[in-house]
């Protein structure tokens, strides 16, 4: 195998196999922990050449490229925006992987110092960094993970008509192998989570909740449980208490531990909202109070209902233990 890829390579034009790593040596370090390193052997072996291995390599072919990951309190000002606006498009379609990372960092800090100024190209960029997410090159998608942050964090409510896609490609993200982008995407999750009102991104979350990747649903799950608190008591009553106890309910037998635990703490945070705006003396219309666990048993399927109540009950006897204890 590696003799046909060398092969193959020695095949190639000399301006095919030198222009990526020139590229890269002109656009010149950036800082950071090295992503992508050229073949420690970049020029093919000539057999005809009496001492073949002792050609001098190139040194563009040299270069190792590291890319920085940079802090969103470390990025600094842009200067001559509307030249940077103007080339940000062009940038973010390059074909070369290293000018697309630059151009994503870029974006990070329009969002952060011009927002106002990006506004307008809000949709046609965060379709960009949806590309890049999809990028099988780890620099690439791990920066594009860390632009999605600073995007939630600057433009909020106006990413909501482009979250589905931009959603998908995090969660996605957050659930794969490779440690230093899923670390990148949970943040990005974190930020959205924090700065989209909840009450526009829960029903974004739901269909999430039922994928066939249990890490997909894990992930999704924690976001859920979230979002809820964030509504408020007034909120959770007009999102309706009832659709968000299904959704949480759903979540307590999955494969996953972390959907499970995410399912308890929403049902809790519920079970609390319930109590406190939830008259429970009996009147004499009803003359049985609603206690949680007949709305419970209201609501969801029996086994369900049995779930919840065993859930909710087993952690309210626990806290009730602690408070005692302190």
């Amino acid at each position: 195998m590696a003799a046909k890829a060398l092969k193959d390579l020695k095949n190639l034009p000399v301006s095919e196999r030198n222009i990526d790593y020139k590229t890269k040596l002109l656009v010149g370090k950036m800082n950071g922990t090295a992503e992508d390193k050229p073949p420690q052997n970049s020029v093919p072996f000539d057999h005809n050449h009496p001492k073949g291995d002792e050609i001098e390599k190139p040194e563009a072919e040299r270069v190792i490229v590291e890319i920085e990951y940079i802090e969103s309190k470390d990025l600094n000002n842009v200067t001559q925006v509307d030249a940077v606006l103007k080339s940000l498009v062009t940038e973010l379609d390059s074909k070369d992987w290293v000018l697309v990372c630059d151009a994503l960092n870029t974006i990070r800090r329009l969002s952060i110092f011009h927002k106002e100024e990006m506004l307008h190209m809000l949709e046609k960029v965060i379709l960009f960094i949806v590309k890049s997410l999809k990028n099988p090159r780890s620099a690439v998608s791990k920066t594009a993970c860390m632009t999605s942050a600073d995007i939630f964090s600057s433009y909020n409510d106006h990413t909501i008509d482009q979250l589905d896609l931009l959603l998908t490609q995090l969660l996605l993200k957050s659930s794969q192998d490779k440690r230093f982008v899923c670390e990148a995407a949970e943040k990005a999750l974190v930020a959205m989570t924090a700065h989209v009102s909840p009450a526009l991104l829960l029903p974004k979350l739901q269909p999430f909740l039922k994928n066939r990747n249990p890490r997909i649903r894990a992930k999704a799950s924690t976001c859920f449980s979230r979002c809820v608190p964030r509504l408020g008591i007034e909120g959770i009553r007009e999102y309706g208490i009832e659709k968000l106890v299904q959704a949480a309910s759903s979540q307590l037998s999955d494969q996953l531990p972390e959907s499970r635990e995410a399912a308890r703490a929403v049902l809790l945070e519920l079970q609390t909202v319930y109590k406190k705006t939830t008259n429970v003396e009996p009147k004499e219309e009803h003359p049985e109070p609603v206690t949680w666990q007949i709305f419970c048993q209201s609501n969801l399927s029996p086994l369900s209902a049995q779930a919840v109540i065993r859930v909710t009950n087993v952690a309210g006897v626990a806290r009730e233990g602690l408070v005692a204890g302190s």
